[in-house]
């Protein structure tokens, strides 16, 4: 493909609350063995995109983690691969990322050394697939500057924390706000763009020189009359996970078969790092019910409408109902969860009840246990 990856993986959620206190909202565990990086990853290289850069920042460790080796998503080649650039002191600047387009503009000469004639820009807390060629294809005809992927809201869908942008027929955007209080439309921003390298190079040094650093803000939205911004309307699924409530409603919408099919089922498929653990095991007594259960999970008690991450350890008699229980956690004997996010690494000491009554309880116990 013609065209090089840039994924906004550095941002902070204060939405996420205290599921954001260990790593970035981009490594957030999804669906069982994913993390939601995976599906902007995964839909750059089955669109043959073969050079990607990942731009962290907040949190990174668990992330960086996740991308020590780009052979998972086939980025490991002679030209191209997997790039992760975290902000780093130089004797010109000693800033962190101070918004997406300082971002760039602090990684600008891995932009100008390429030789791709298109970028495709990604947020790495999307949960989605897509074929990057049909919108370049889209792009190209459409002449335009810039092409903003979007979608059309679900009225359950907070409106107001998306760029929300009005087209005309030709679907040129004549309207662009970010995060606006009243919405004069239910068509938003997915956070997915293609730009033509040269001119995005040009905008980002702009932005640098004005002391700019948003590129929703201080690009799309200030060039919108300037220059041709289109949008291209997607109908497939896809989803944010930038807060609570939002990345529990993500995990569930795996539980219906339709989604599965969607993304584990159809072809091209979603890639991961791959961990070395054995398959789940049921003991005698354990009782699962529309659930996704991961692989070095160990089950005793009675599992429904749940979705379990690796390592997860289910004590005898132990209850656990429309939850999320992440990584290596371990829960005691007897134990109740139900409408909960369990954070990874904790124990649940035994007879424990968690509950959320009022909305999404996140469970956090404060003994983690270290590997040796």
């Amino acid at each position: 493909m013609r065209a090089l990856g840039i994924i906004l993986a550095g941002g902070n959620s204060n939405r996420m609350r205290e599921l954001s206190n260990k790593r970035a909202v981009a490594a957030m565990p999804v669906a069982g063995s994913f993390r939601s990086i995976d599906f902007a990853l995964s839909s750059m290289t089955n669109s043959h995109i073969q050079k990607v850069a990942v731009l962290t920042q907040y949190n990174a460790r668990s992330l960086n983690e996740h991308l020590n080796s780009s052979k998972w998503w086939d980025f490991g080649r002679k030209q191209g691969g997997l790039f992760v650039f975290s902000p780093t002191v130089t004797v010109g600047n000693s800033w962190w990322y101070r918004g997406t387009a300082d971002a760039i503009y602090q990684n600008l000469s891995w932009l100008k050394n390429s030789h791709e004639p298109y970028v495709v820009i990604a947020s790495g807390d999307g949960v989605y697939k897509l074929d990057f060629n049909k919108v370049l294809e889209y792009h190209i005809s459409k002449r335009a500057d810039v092409t903003v992927v979007c979608t059309e809201a679900n009225q359950t869908e907070d409106i107001s924390r998306f760029g929300v942008l009005k087209m005309n027929e030709d679907c040129r955007i004549e309207e662009f706000e970010e995060k606006p209080m009243m919405a004069r439309s239910n068509v938003i921003s997915t956070g997915i763009y293609v730009i033509r390298r040269r001119q995005l190079i040009e905008m980002i040094e702009r932005c640098a020189q004005e002391g700019r650093y948003d590129f929703v803000n201080d690009v799309l939205i200030r060039y919108k009359n300037l220059k041709r911004i289109y949008g291209y309307k997607i109908d497939t699924y896809w989803s944010n996970i930038a807060s609570v409530e939002d990345y529990y409603r993500t995990n569930m919408d795996f539980l219906k078969p339709e989604v599965r099919e969607y993304f584990f089922g159809e072809y091209p498929g979603v890639y991961s790092k791959i961990d070395d653990l054995p398959p789940a095991k049921y003991n005698p007594g354990s009782c699962v019910k529309n659930s996704l259960v991961a692989s070095g999970c160990i089950i005793n008690g009675q599992v429904e409408n749940s979705i379990l991450f690796k390592g997860a350890y289910v004590g005898n008699n132990c209850v656990i109902k429309n939850s999320i229980i992440l990584n290596d956690v371990y829960l005691g004997d007897n134990t109740h969860i139900e409408n909960c996010i369990v954070e990874s690494r904790d124990t649940i000491r035994a007879n424990s009840y968690h509950c959320g009554e009022d909305g999404i309880k996140i469970v956090v116990e404060k003994n983690e246990r270290y590997a040796i």
